[in-house]
């Protein structure tokens, strides 16, 4: 899969991410496209991706970065500590699966 520009790259990424990736909530799941989370994830994830190999510490360190505010700004969480790591491992594959492809 070629892409004509790194923007198509990343909006694809995103859109991936955005419905497969989700927070849990009192065992409810917001998904990030829901969040508005997807794009900004899709961005720090994109340069691994062209880069090499799809590491999980990687992805554990941008997860961690990204925060997450909760309460109007009242409180803050890495988006890291709102992913189930069941669907942390789905992330995985879906980068692994998506690195394949480009």
């Amino acid at each position: 899969m070629a892409y004509s520009s790194t923007t198509e790259a990343i909006e694809k990424l995103a859109a991936e991410i955005g419905d497969k990736v989700y927070i849990d909530v009192a065992k409810w799941h917001l998904y990030l496209q829901d969040a508005h989370l997807h794009t900004p994830l899709a961005e720090k994830l994109h340069p691994m991706l062209v880069e090499g190999e799809v590491e999980e510490a990687q992805v554990a360190d941008i997860l961690a970065s990204i925060p997450v505010k909760l309460g109007g700004g009242q409180r803050e969480l890495s988006l890291s500590d709102l992913i189930p790591p069941a669907v942390k491992t789905d992330l995985l594959r879906m980068l692994e699966d998506y690195r394949r492809q480009m």
